[in-house]
């Protein structure tokens, strides 16, 4: 059914989807023309990877989430955004003022697709909100987040995410383009596999762990899955989205026929990365979507009636 179109008004346009139960590949299946070895964008979906190459940096000490964001120009007397910590920016709760529409020229088509350094565009933003107390979805907070990766790392920075994440994961197929400044976007503008996305998911859903080996920082998972107070239906983690649900009544979340302990990567054209440590299952599905025509929820209810509700321990 993901793959056919009942409705020609609304196609689902799914090109990949890829199944892991238990560290095991399960299913797969592909669009003509795409194959498992077909590089798809993920959009948005960057912005997790983003988030892990943070903590990749956490668990090497040379980054800390509750200290002020290192950026240069706000590191001066005065400047409120000095203020700014990395927790706020993984947690899109920085204050920055910011619009993240795509249907006109706003300030992320701006970063996009007219400047050529894209983190400045957003650097240069002032404060709309004290930092900590509002959460707005910002692809600009998170290009700021990969120039802070490339200050850190220094000239080995486009080598980094590939010596420290990519290869450990085997995500060989990884593509990461750069603004005309050099720096990665870390938006956006990944390009992998469906079975490397997956793998992706597959180090979340261990704990951070790949093969024996540490990749994120102890906590990091639970850190990333901490629910922002200020985002609608706790919706949103640290550069994740969450299905926890709203405070209080968490039977009212995003997903209501999924495990309100999901995470998940999500792309703007229908590209998640779902992690549902309930079930042991990572899911990817890969699409060029229009928002509202893929059903995810359903999906997701449909699939786990494929798999037990509870799990053995490991």
């Amino acid at each position: 059914r993901l793959f056919s179109e009942p409705d020609s008004a609304q196609l689902q346009n799914t090109k990949a989807v890829v199944v892991l139960y238990r560290d095991t590949l399960v299913t797969e299946r592909y669009a003509p023309g795409f194959t498992k070895n077909t590089r798809m964008p993920g959009w948005s979906m960057a912005k997790s990877v983003t988030s892990a190459l943070v903590g990749v940096l956490v668990r090497q000490g040379r980054l800390s989430v509750e200290e002020p964001a290192p950026v240069p120009s706000w590191r001066v007397a005065n400047d409120e955004r000095g203020s700014i910590t990395l927790d706020d920016m993984l947690r899109m709760r920085s204050g920055l003022a910011w619009n993240e529409s795509y249907f006109t020229v706003s300030d992320v088509t701006r970063m996009l697709f007219m400047s050529e350094d894209m983190a400045q565009v957003a650097i240069q933003q002032p404060l709309a909100e004290p930092p900590g107390t509002e959460w707005y979805y910002s692809s600009g907070t998170t290009n700021i987040l990969s120039s802070i990766i490339r200050q850190t790392v220094g000239e080995e920075y486009l080598a980094f995410p590939y010596r420290e994440l990519f290869g450990p994961l085997g995500m060989n197929s990884a593509v990461w383009e750069t603004d005309l400044s050099g720096t990665p976007v870390g938006s956006s503008y990944l390009f992998a596999t469906a079975r490397d996305w997956a793998k992706f998911g597959l180090l979340y859903l261990n704990d951070g762990v790949w093969k024996e080996k540490r990749i994120l920082p102890e906590g990091w998972v639970h850190y990333t899955a901490t629910p922002v107070a200020q985002a609608p239906f706790r919706k949103y983690g640290a550069h994740f989205w969450l299905n926890a649900g709203e405070a209080g009544n968490t039977q009212n979340r995003l997903f209501p026929d999924v495990p309100s302990d999901m995470l998940f990567a999500e792309g703007f054209d229908g590209q998640n990365v779902f992690i549902i440590p309930s079930r042991d299952l990572v899911v990817v599905r890969l699409g060029v979507t229009t928002k509202g025509n893929f059903d995810q929820n359903r999906f997701l209810k449909e699939l786990l009636r494929a798999f037990p509700t509870e799990i053995d321990s490991k």
